[in-house]
């Protein structure tokens, strides 16, 4: 299946995925605001149920071909039959040529440091034994390029906030733009769209507005990309997994600055800081959080 070109999603206008409702502001005066929607998504991989997750609706498949690739559910080989989403039961099905059963997988479940509760099953380090991550290029020119593309691309989160985004880029280019409750959710969804198009994770850079945690360091390096980079701080864990694995990991990477605790050897300085200049105000407030 071809990817489409470019697709900036989700879409900030789309009604399905916030709603306006009425409060009262700090004046004491009545205020209406946009609230993102959340609602709840259940898997199943064939037969057997997965996983409940909470999600804001949008690209039910990528998401649950997403998780499924990152839990080990699916493997690289494997032949999608069918996804079959049916929006009444908030229920997506996921049917592959081989049979699988993950009973035991799934009895053995670990909630996450995500938002909205992330879950992964089994055990977390599983699958990064023997990883090798490509010596991929990445120039510091990029960072800045990229940074100022993102922050400035109509979004979700400028439109109603308590949203994650995560977007997948190469060199300076951002390609593909996911957002959701759960930075996890995001992630899966990226992973979900290079599984079901074949995109190859080599010369890629992930990068989120979250935190930089264990899980978001083992969902990259599984995915096979090299580097992470994000707006927010790092974890203890993260950054050890990170230097294990080999991956590059950049964290706090705002207007001219960027901190990069792990695989810095792929680093090319071709960019002078002085004259990247600092945020405008609009960025730095949608960077304020560090979660």
């Amino acid at each position: 299946m071809t990817a489409p070109a470019f697709p900036i999603l989700p879409d900030p206008e789309d009604a399905r995925l916030t709603r306006r409702i009425r409060g009262i502001d700090h004046s004491g005066n009545e205020a209406e605001i946009s609230v993102v929607e959340e609602r709840p998504l259940t898997i199943f991989l064939n037969s057997q149920e997965i996983v409940t997750a909470m999600t804001i609706g949008d690209h039910p498949d990528y998401l649950a071909l997403g998780f499924l690739r990152n839990q080990g559910m699916l493997r690289r080989d494997d032949e999608i039959t069918a996804v079959d989403y049916d929006e009444d039961i908030d229920t997506v099905v996921v049917r592959t040529r081989r049979q699988t059963l993950y009973e035991e997988k799934v009895k053995k479940k670990t909630r996450t440091s995500g938002c909205a509760v992330g879950t992964v099953f089994g055990d977390m380090m599983e699958g990064l034994e023997g990883l090798t991550l490509p010596p991929a290029e990445l120039r510091t020119s990029w960072l800045y390029a990229l940074a100022r593309q993102i922050n400035t691309t109509p979004s979700l989160y400028l439109t109603a906030g308590a949203i994650h985004g995560t977007v997948l880029c190469q060199a300076d280019k951002p390609l593909i733009y996911m957002e959701d409750v759960g930075r996890h959710n995001a992630v899966d969804k990226i992973a979900g769209f290079m599984f079901r198009h074949t995109i190859p994770p080599g010369d890629k850079i992930l990068y989120t507005t979250g935190r930089l945690t264990s899980e978001m360091v083992i969902k990259t390096a599984l995915m096979g990309i090299p580097v992470l980079a994000s707006r927010s701080g790092f974890t203890a864990w993260g950054v050890e997994i990170a230097r294990e694995v080999g991956l590059t990991l950049i964290g706090r990477l705002r207007g001219q600055r960027f901190v990069c605790l792990a695989g810095e050897e792929r680093l090319v300085r071709d960019a002078d800081p002085a004259a990247v200049g600092e945020e405008p105000a609009k960025a730095r407030r949608k960077g304020a959080r560090d979660d």
